[in-house]
Parts: structure tokens; sequence; C-alpha cells
């Protein structure tokens, strides 16, 4: 997928999630991705992450952190 496209899915899960609570809103990113991206999606945002993680909201970059 391109980077860009990447990052504006995952902002897109994040900003859904942004009016729960913190934890939650975590949980609920962390999910998402966990059952709906398929493998070498999940591979790539944790790549984007280690490189920085540029563009991505916080609730992603934390989401990412939990992911197994």
């Amino acid at each position: 997928m391109h980077t860009d496209l990447m990052v504006h899915n995952a902002n897109q899960i994040a900003l859904y999630f942004a009016s729960f609570p913190r934890d939650e809103a975590i949980a609920g990113v962390t999910d998402h991705i966990q059952k709906f991206w398929e493998r070498r999606m999940k591979q790539q945002i944790r790549e984007y992450t280690t490189n920085g993680g540029a563009g991505l909201h916080e609730l992603v970059l934390e989401a990412v952190k939990r992911l197994q």
C-alpha cells in the first residue's frame, strides 16, 4: 500500500475512536488494525512507526506498539 494511503487510512480509524476514553480508543484502533488489516499492511505500519511514523495520529502510534 502506498505510504500516504496507509497513513490516511490509519488516521481515519484513529479519528473515529478519538472521542472515546484514551485507553478504549487505543484498544479500538489496535483491534481494528489487528482484525481488518492483512499481514503485509500490519508489517508496513510497524516498519513505518519504527522509522518515526511521520503524520500518524498519536492513537495509531500507541496502537501499533500493542500489535502482536
